[in-house]
């Protein structure tokens, strides 16, 4: 039996973070979520998750601070970004940071769902 796809939430927006948990969970997928980057780096579980999906701007380590943070340590789980901004750059931010993509809040499900089968080479 395979086992379950694992996946690491990381927003300071409660709600959104419950709401994406809650679909997330309800695709199959097991999900750990963060209310930060920090708390995710300081996190006593470290699974080997098969991707991370983080808000861009929260208070402390942004997530495109994360994802360099990951990638300098030889981490090869992909990241995928979000943002509810709109500022121009930060897709080839997200991109330099070594980022699989930046989605846009809000973001349909369904390309949400593409970038993780993407990312998970489904």
């Amino acid at each position: 039996m395979p086992r379950e796809r694992l996946i690491a939430l990381i927003d300071d927006d409660g709600s959104f973070r419950n709401a994406l948990y809650e679909s997330l969970s309800s695709l199959g997928y097991g999900v750990h979520a963060f209310e930060s980057a920090n708390d995710f780096v300081a996190s006593a579980k470290n699974p080997s998750y098969d991707c991370i999906i983080s808000d861009v701007h929260m208070p402390g380590m942004s997530g495109i601070e994360l994802t360099k943070l990951l990638g300098a340590r030889g981490s090869r789980v992909p990241v995928i970004l979000v943002t509810g901004r709109t500022e121009p750059g930060l897709e080839v931010q997200a991109a330099a940071g070594g980022a699989l993509c930046l989605l846009r809040k809000p973001f349909d499900t369904q390309a949400l769902m593409v970038r993780l089968r993407q990312a998970m080479g489904d």
